[in-house]
C-alpha cells in the first residue's frame, strides 16, 4: 500500500501534538546533539534508529507527510513530493525540499523546505489527500519526465508502470503514451521520447538505468523478465533477454541477500547458493550469459565489456572510461 496511505514513521515527536503543554526544550535539544532524535521538519523529531531504518523514499514520503500537516489546506504536492508518496521510486538522491504545485499568479517562491512550481494547477491530474490534493501517479511520471534528464524520467515512467508492484502496476503503457501525446508545457517532448521508452518488466531503478545504457551503448534492446522452464522443472525469470541471440542477461542487486523481505527466512548464504545454483541451471539452456552489478552501471565501459565479453554485439565503440 503506497505511503499515501499512512506516513512510513508512526513514532514522530511533534511539537505542534503537546496541546499546551510545555516542551523541555533543553533536554530535545540535548537528544539531539546526542544524536538520540533527527530533525526532519520544523517542529518535527524522529528517533534516530527509526528514521535511518526506512529507505530514502520512506523518509522523503515521511517529510512530505510533515509538510502536509502545518501547509494551507489545498495544497497540491507534485514532482518528487508525489512521487515519494506513490512509492515511485528515484534513481539517486531524493530532494530536501517537498515540492508544491502553484497557480501562476501565486507565484513560485520557494522557502521553509518547500520548492514551488508554478503552473496552470486547474489542467493538473490530482486526487484528494486528506485537507489536499497531490498528483495522479500519471501526472506525476509525466511532470517527472518532463523536467528530469532523460535516465530519471524513465526511472520515474518504469516505476508507476511497475507490472509486479505489490497491488499492480500504478500506471499501463499505454496511459504514458497518451498522456504524454497530450502534455502540454516546458519538457513535453521529453515525456514523449520517456513514454516511447518506458517499460513494465523493471522490477528495479537499477533495471531501468542498466536498459537506458544497454540502448545508449549501442546493444539490442533486451526483452524484460523473460520466463524460463529449467530442466529442473523451476521456473525462473531473467531480467533481461536478447531472443535473437539467445542471451540473458541479470542485475545482481545487493538486497536478495541482506533484505528480510526477499530473504523470506533464509540465511544470506542460502540465498547466495540458491542464486549459484539457479545461474548453473539456466546457464545451460541459453546462449551466453551475463552478469552485473551496480559499479558496472556508474562505469559503463564495464558494462559494455561484461555485455561484449560474453557473446553480445554492439553498433557502436567501447565508451570512454
Amino acid at each position: 500500500m503506497p505511503w499515501l496511505y499512512a506516513p512510513p514513521i508512526n513514532t514522530v515527536f511533534r511539537r505542534r501534538e503537546m496541546f499546551g503543554d510545555s516542551v523541555n526544550e533543553r533536554r530535545l535539544r540535548r537528544k539531539v546533539d546526542a544524536g538520540e532524535f533527527v530533525r526532519i521538519a520544523p517542529g518535527s523529531f524522529a528517533p534516530r534508529e527509526a528514521w535511518w531504518a526506512v529507505t530514502p523514499m520512506a523518509r522523503h514520503a515521511q517529510c512530505v507527510w510533515e509538510a502536509a500537516s502545518r501547509l494551507q489546506p489545498g495544497t497540491v504536492f507534485s514532482h518528487f513530493a508525489a512521487s515519494a508518496v506513490w512509492e515511485i521510486d528515484t534513481l539517486g538522491d531524493w530532494p530536501d525540499a517537498v515540492d508544491v504545485s502553484v497557480a501562476r499568479a501565486r507565484g513560485g517562491r520557494s522557502t521553509g523546505g518547500i520548492r514551488r512550481h508554478t503552473r496552470a494547477v486547474e489542467w493538473v491530474d490530482v486526487v484528494s489527500w486528506g485537507h489536499h490534493f497531490v498528483t495522479t501517479p500519471l501526472q506525476t511520471a509525466l511532470d517527472l519526465a518532463a523536467a528530469q534528464p532523460f535516465l530519471r524520467g524513465v526511472v520515474a515512467a518504469d516505476q508507476a508502470a511497475w507490472a509486479r508492484r505489490r497491488g499492480g502496476a500504478l500506471v499501463t503503457l499505454e496511459q504514458l503514451l497518451a498522456g504524454a501525446a497530450s502534455y502540454a508545457g516546458r519538457g513535453a517532448a521529453r515525456a514523449r521520447r520517456v513514454a516511447d521508452f518506458a517499460r513494465s518488466g523493471a522490477d528495479s531503478v537499477r533495471e531501468t538505468q542498466s536498459r537506458v545504457l544497454i540502448a545508449r551503448m549501442g546493444f539490442p534492446q533486451p526483452e524484460l523478465q523473460q520466463r524460463f522452464t529449467l530442466p529442473s522443472g523451476r521456473v525462473v525469470y531473467s531480467d533481461f533477454w536478447w531472443p535473437d541471440q539467445k542471451h540473458a542477461g541479470e542485475f545482481d542487486g545487493i538486497g536478495k541477500y541482506v533484505d528480510p523481505e526477499l530473504l523470506r527466512g533464509r540465511s544470506p548464504r542460502q540465498a547466495l547458493l540458491e542464486e549459484k545454483d539457479r545461474e548453473d541451471e539456466l546457464r545451460r539452456v541459453v546462449r551466453g550469459f551475463a552478469r552485473w552489478r551496480s559499479p558496472a552501471l556508474d562505469e559503463p565501459a564495464l558494462l559494455y565489456d561484461i555485455l561484449t565479453s560474453t557473446g553480445l554485439r554492439s553498433r557502436l565503440a567501447r565508451p570512454a572510461s
